[in-house]
């Protein structure tokens, strides 16, 4: 009896232990491997634009396929495993108020640019009920050509302040 008594505390152990090597070994995770992204918490009126922009959203741009950042939210989404993410209802950024803020159009859409230090593009709407930002990796340190894919959505879903 003091045998099995001896064998119990040790396979308890190695129980566990077996288990962490066969996920290691098999290359499996238990976290989420898409990028994560902070969600937005906007008013109740921008939060239903937002809902109705993410059912317009293309499934592809520029051949990169839609792939959402966690954690799920209708006022996310992704293309290309982060290197373009949009968020719907984010604040109304500071620099809005500079005069010497840049903008660019796409298609009739009016975006502010920003360039944060170590990082591409983040371009967000102006005159809009809710403000869109899009985030693109370095890739697009030039380009604003990812910004025309999300015109018509925007125009659609999101209405002018004006």
């Amino acid at each position: 009896m003091t045998s099995s008594a001896r064998r119990s505390p040790r396979s308890i152990f190695l129980g566990p232990s077996a288990a962490v090597l066969v996920l290691a070994a098999a290359g499996c995770t238990l976290s989420d491997d898409r990028p994560s992204v902070p969600v937005p918490a906007p008013s109740a009126e921008a939060a239903a634009y937002c809902e109705a922009l993410h059912e317009e959203l293309p499934e592809t741009i520029l051949e990169l396929e839609r792939s959402d950042p966690s954690p799920d939210s209708e006022l996310t989404a992704g293309w290309g495993d982060g290197a373009i993410v949009l968020r719907c209802g984010v604040p109304r950024p500071a620099k809005m108020d500079d005069p010497q803020s840049e903008g660019v159009e796409a298609d009739g859409v009016q975006w502010m640019l920003e360039q944060p230090e170590g990082s591409g593009p983040r371009f967000t709407t102006t005159y809009r009920k809710a403000y869109v930002e899009v985030t693109l990796d370095s890739t697009y340190a030039h380009d604003i050509t990812p910004l025309a894919s999300f015109a018509g959505p925007v125009a659609k879903t999101v209405p002018n302040r004006l």
